[in-house]
């Protein structure tokens, strides 16, 4: 954690608390590595105490364990976890693009073809932190009309924990295309009602990423542990 990084001098704890989670996002600060509060708060030069608010938040959204006396960790999940991760975003997101379907509209399907567009030009700049937004606004994008506000929150705290992984799999992976590929298709499904093979093809697509990204990770822990 070496050197300076400005920030705005407004609302410490919440600017310092999204610049933590990019990072721990797109992976410059590892799972399992070490949050301390003194190295943080003379790197973004400031006291102790927005730094200890911004991590509260961090471990609220469990991604790092804290303890205010103890100091703490960037979370490291489990393969078991990660594939839970994974099962909960089927569950959750199958269910919420069956509903969503029959109510989508031509905003609807505007909006989503926009963050599409957005998407794959991210894909030729190489942008694996601006895909990985891209990625959770089309998404949601899909399940809008569903109108599932409460399923909808459940699902925003999951997919917070699959966004490192999801980024890792696109970056170290090169699965670009074939990630390029389905989300054009599922938006065609949609668009044409063909309800049951675009949730077919949605769980297929997130069940693709879960297997993929499970066997790099435990080749990336071997070799670690090497």
């Amino acid at each position: 954690m070496a050197g300076k990084r400005a920030i705005t001098k407004q609302s410490l704890p919440d600017v310092i608390a999204n610049d933590l989670r990019e990072r721990i996002l797109n992976g410059e600060l590892a799972e399992g590595e070490a949050i301390r509060q003194e190295a943080l708060a003379e790197e973004y030069d400031v006291s102790r105490m927005p730094i200890r608010e911004a991590l509260k938040r961090l471990n609220a959204e469990g991604l790092i364990q804290w303890a205010n006396n103890r100091g703490g960790s960037v979370t490291k999940h489990s393969l078991k976890e990660i594939g839970e991760i994974f099962d909960l975003r089927m569950l959750i997101e199958v269910d919420l693009f069956r509903r969503a379907i029959p109510q989508m509209t031509s905003a609807d399907f505007a909006r989503c073809n926009e963050i599409l567009t957005q998407m794959e030009a991210s894909y030729d700049e190489n942008d694996v932190g601006k895909w990985g937004i891209l990625n959770y606004q089309y998404h949601s994008a899909l399940y809008a009309a569903s109108q599932r506000k409460l399923t909808n929150e459940l699902l925003d705290r999951v997919n917070l924990q699959s966004d490192r992984y999801v980024r890792m799999h696109l970056s170290v992976m090169k699965q670009r295309e074939p990630a390029k590929k389905e989300h054009r298709e599922l938006l065609k499904l949609a668009q044409a009602g063909n309800v049951d093979e675009a949730c077919d093809m949605l769980m297929r697509h997130i069940r693709r990423t879960k297997e993929q990204l499970l066997e790099m990770i435990v080749a990336k822990r071997a070799m670690e542990e090497t």
